[in-house]
């Protein structure tokens, strides 16, 4: 029997709220663009920049993994949508709820509780032939695209991936559209990436799985459910710099990095616009 899906745990509601409010994005020159005054970020928010009490936790990671073979690589839009679906999709399978949710704690829920507990990382890993059906082997999710794969895990230690996913390929995850994207609906789901800030595919990628984990996060129980169970349609888009503006002073969630790899600390990297949240 399926489980009814609820409002997120209290740790997750109290850290949407503090990266959903920015005062500002820093782009790709590091130039601060202001936004209208707002609430600041809370000091709970686990994509806050400076240090916090979540980096004492245990630090987990979420693996995704896109199937890449040299002849037959799949477009970077086409990517980008299925990992951020693979996102939406671990996040709502019954294996990741917890008691509260389901009646009976999943298998997956004690790890995605401790890595929703601390900082939020994704790293995206490429994978081709013999090393793509290895990692298929392991615990995880299958999600399709177009034309992309990508297989998201549960979370693991920071330190502490399993061989088979630890000898993939983080670098070289460069992908190209080979056709223009089509412009999304005006009635969906819209990742809107910053035109400023340029990131590998791999990145991208990351960055916009943090941006449906923000929508979803944001969302009310019919809400959820609703889009679950349409498949979770999205669309990746990257707007021009008056409407990236427009979006980043909407109210919207806005996915501020904390600066790891590839873009400074504090970019501005997605803007998770809903149907349901925009106001």
């Amino acid at each position: 029997m399926p489980c009814i899906l609820t409002r997120s745990p209290s740790f997750c509601q109290e850290r949407v709220a503090g990266v959903a409010w920015q005062t500002g994005c820093v782009s790709s020159d590091r130039t601060t663009e202001p936004l209208p005054a707002a609430p600041e970020a809370s000091a709970d928010s686990p994509f806050r920049t400076e240090p916090t009490a979540r980096d004492e936790a245990p630090q987990f990671v979420l693996p995704l993994v896109v199937h890449i073979e040299k002849t037959d690589p799949p477009a970077r839009t086409d990517a980008l949508v299925t990992a951020a679906r693979a996102v939406l999709t671990i996040l709502s399978d019954p294996r990741s709820l917890g008691e509260e949710e389901c009646g009976t704690e999943g298998e997956w829920a004690r790890a995605m509780h401790d890595w929703q507990d601390a900082r939020i990382r994704k790293v995206v890993r490429r994978a081709r032939g013999a090393e793509w059906r290895k990692a298929s082997t392991l615990p995880g999710i299958t999600v399709t695209g177009v034309h992309a794969e990508v297989r998201v895990f549960p979370p693991v230690p920071l330190d502490g991936w399993p061989k088979e996913l630890a000898k993939l390929q983080v670098s070289g995850t460069d992908l190209d559209d080979p056709d223009a994207p089509a412009a999304p609906g005006p009635a969906g789901p819209v990742l809107w990436m910053n035109p400023d800030v340029s990131m590998s595919a791999g990145k991208a990628m990351a960055q916009a799985g943090h941006g449906a984990q923000l929508a979803w996060w944001e969302l009310s129980d019919t809400e959820r459910k609703a889009w679950r169970e349409a498949g979770f349609p999205l669309s990746v888009a990257t707007p021009d710099a008056a409407r990236w503006r427009e979006l980043t002073a909407s109210g919207l969630p806005v996915v501020r990095d904390a600066g790891f790899t590839e873009v400074a600390p504090g970019s501005c990297t997605v803007v998770a616009d809903h149907p349901a949240l925009r106001r």
